[in-house]
């Protein structure tokens, strides 16, 4: 619902207030279909908070620092998880994140990109996408695949 205001609206982040005379939406917005864009950085620095995960890698002494050592380490601790049905789909969530955040910030061209329904990808320059959630997941509850195997597998394309 569009509810009109009188008088101008203040300038803020380079918004110019669009034309609040018409109810027009800002340039911005008409140009984005009515979303700002979002900022890549920040968008990565979100998705890599993976808190769930960080706690009980920190728990097990394995230090997560965006590297495919710190997911061959991951592969390596013993799944206590797997006990707690609540805990479970959220680590296997952070797990697929921390596989994204790592591939991103290690494999060239590689960029997080958010999908309509708003589901997380890692997009790669060959262009394909890379659906890490799931295979959090799919690791989180079976152990397999390993996320360092699936790290691998992506970085070769």
């Amino acid at each position: 619902m569009h509810l009109p205001f009188p008088g101008r609206r203040h300038k803020k982040n380079g918004d110019d207030g669009g034309a609040p005379e018409t109810g027009a939406p800002p340039a911005r917005a008409r140009a984005g279909g009515g979303k700002p864009p979002a900022d890549p950085d920040a968008v990565a620095e979100l998705l890599s908070e993976c808190e769930l995960l960080r706690s009980q890698a920190a728990r097990a002494g394995v230090r997560l620092d965006h590297t495919p050592a710190s997911l061959e380490a991951l592969d390596q601790m013993v799944p206590r998880w797997r006990d707690d049905p609540e805990t479970l789909p959220w680590l296997g969530h952070d797990a697929g994140l921390y596989l994204g955040t790592v591939v991103v910030r290690t494999v060239p061209g590689a960029v997080w990109q958010i999908r309509s329904a708003g589901e997380p990808v890692v997009r790669l320059a060959s262009g394909r996408a890379v659906e890490v959630v799931p295979a959090g997941q799919e690791w989180a509850a079976n152990g397999a695949p390993e996320l360092s195997q699936l790290y691998a597998e992506i970085a070769e394309t």
